[in-house]
């Protein structure tokens, strides 16, 4: 009853009212009822209405603006690649603008020039490929110029690492190793 309070204090000091009879009161009380639910829902809209504050359907609604929803696991990280996201514009396709927008869509790659009209991909500390590389793929073909050629670089063990890392097969056997597993054991060497 926040507001009724509010509309009394506003009258009192003009002395035509009485505030605290049954008909003035009660319709004062009704209506800042009806103020105080209204300003219940304008906090919200206005919470949810900046991706600095939305938790919710703020957040939802403006992933529905894009083709493919960022990759974020709360609302926190979702916001900051939404907001990577709505910070493409004509000139965003420097190279540090690329990966400033790929890192804040939650996913975790580095894009590099190799040539002209030629980059690289890469995935830092990921062996292999990727759990949800045609996802992230998606992502970032959606934010690279169209007419760059992209070239995808996986993290695999090389004949260099695994000669001297492993003396014979038999080695590798003992340690059950399938033949993927051999190949993105990388980070345990």
């Amino acid at each position: 009853m926040r507001h009724a309070r509010y509309l009394r204090d506003l009258l009192r000091p003009l002395g035509v009212y009485n505030l605290e009879a049954p008909f003035n009161g009660g319709e004062l009380d009704a209506q800042g009822a009806a103020l105080d639910g209204v300003m219940g829902w304008l906090e919200e809209v206005q919470k949810e209405g900046a991706l600095s504050t939305a938790e919710r359907w703020g957040l939802e609604r403006v992933a529905a603006l894009f083709t493919r929803r960022p990759v974020a696991d709360d609302p926190g990280r979702l916001a900051a690649a939404l907001a990577a996201l709505l910070r493409i514009g004509g000139d965003s396709f420097t190279l540090s603008a690329i990966n400033d927008t790929i890192s804040g869509c939650g996913v975790s790659a580095v894009v590099k020039e190799t040539g002209t009209g030629r980059v690289s991909v890469s995935f830092p500390g990921v062996a292999g490929e990727p759990a949800n590389f045609q996802e992230l793929k998606k992502i970032i073909e959606d934010i690279l110029p169209t007419h760059l050629g992209i070239e995808y670089d996986f993290w695999y063990l090389t004949w260099r690492e695994l000669e001297a890392n492993f003396h014979s097969w038999k080695e590798i056997e003992d340690q059950g190793f399938s033949w993927a597993g051999l190949e993105t054991c990388v980070e345990y060497l």
